[in-house]
């Protein structure tokens, strides 16, 4: 790789390089988290259909570009087809040395989904704490009950029955654990890392959610049958999933709506750090519902504690979620519109096995 692509490659600020017909002609991987699209997609297709901006820009772009100077414009909503709108300062130049190609960067206030996870992550952190000492020993308790009745019930039961008290117990233990992690959010334990089939934690988190909160939802999946495995840490990634399927059944309410698993493999998903350091996360989950949406004032918030659409709800669910993916590495976003709600996590690949070698006889 030469010099002028790494230093492409390493720039924070998302940066877009426009050909002199307005095409899209290459962008840094900083630009694809903040668009949520890969170069590859973007690659030739015209800027504005891209790079959506809250103010008449076009015309001042074109004297820039034939004036050759630079164009500053703040305090604009800069977003796309893939991604809410986020206030910015937009940064455009021409580029030395190529007539007609301009150099457009973006300084977002405070980037959501990639930029601010880590930010969202910390405050979760701090405020969640004082909630959940409250609330642990108040839902621990119940649920003890539950489980020993749910005990009882099974001496008596068929195997039919026998598989429900058994899930039943199993999903209380489970919650019970979970409960233990959020009293110590800040100190969340590692994930036990191994490889995951990710279509495995789905199936149960779908069938888990049919049999309680979400029997009013009608369950589409639409997996990748060639997706490798994740690098993860199955029962954490398991609550990730079913908090994001009680938040979309319970967003429905009674009347229920349609759930899509969706998964697929995208290559060149990478993840920019803080540090400069790149990750590739090829491994794409969506959870997307036809419900009404998230509010439009707590979209750009929702990965923070106590942020919620409901009027009791906690907001410490999709906080969580946020928590584990960035222990897991991984990138989590929303993309929300009325009768069109996207949750997309990606996490890395599972390093391939390697084969043993034969013992010779």
């Amino acid at each position: 790789m030469n010099t002028d692509r790494r230093i492409w490659a390493s720039l924070p600020t998302p940066t877009v390089l426009i050909c002199p017909d307005d095409l899209i002609e290459d962008i840094n991987p900083a630009a694809e988290g903040f668009f949520n699209a890969s170069a590859k997609a973007v690659i030739g297709v015209p800027v504005w259909d891209i790079v959506a901006v809250d103010y008449p820009l076009e015309d001042a772009f074109l004297r820039a570009r034939e004036s050759e100077t630079a164009l500053f414009v703040n305090d604009v909503d800069v977003g796309s087809g893939h991604r809410a709108p986020q206030k910015s300062t937009l940064q455009i130049a021409p580029l030395q040395g190529m007539p007609g190609h301009m150099l457009m960067m973006i300084s977002a206030r405070e980037m959501s989904g990639r930029m601010t996870q880590n930010h969202s992550v910390k405050s979760a952190a701090k405020s969640a704490i004082g909630m959940a000492e409250m609330l642990a020993h108040e839902i621990k308790n119940p649920l003890a009950g539950i489980t020993g009745a749910a005990q009882l019930l099974s001496m008596n039961l068929d195997a039919e029955g026998l598989e429900l008290t058994d899930l039943i117990v199993a999903e209380s233990r489970r919650i019970v654990k979970l409960l233990g992690q959020v009293e110590q959010f800040g100190n969340l334990s590692e994930p036990s890392r191994a490889p995951v089939n990710l279509h495995d934690v789905l199936d149960r988190a779908r069938r888990s959610a049919q049999l309680g909160f979400g029997a009013q939802m009608t369950f589409i999946e639409d997996y990748d049958p060639s997706l490798p495995p994740a690098l993860g840490d199955k029962d954490q990634l398991l609550q990730v999933i079913l908090n994001l399927l009680k938040n979309a059944s319970e967003a429905a309410g009674q009347t229920g709506g349609t759930l899509r698993l969706h998964t697929y493999f995208e290559h060149s998903f990478r993840m920019r750090r803080a540090d400069g350091t790149g990750q590739l996360l090829p491994l794409q989950i969506e959870i997307i519902d036809d419900g009404p949406g998230l509010p439009e004032h707590i979209r750009g918030d929702v990965f923070d504690p106590f942020v919620s659409g409901r009027e009791n709800g906690t907001g410490l669910g999709l906080a969580l979620v946020s928590k584990i993916i960035s222990e897991h590495d991984g990138w989590v976003s929303v993309d929300s519109t009325p009768g069109h709600t996207v949750f997309r996590i990606s996490l890395p690949r599972a390093p391939e096995a390697k084969p043993q070698p034969k013992r010779e006889s």
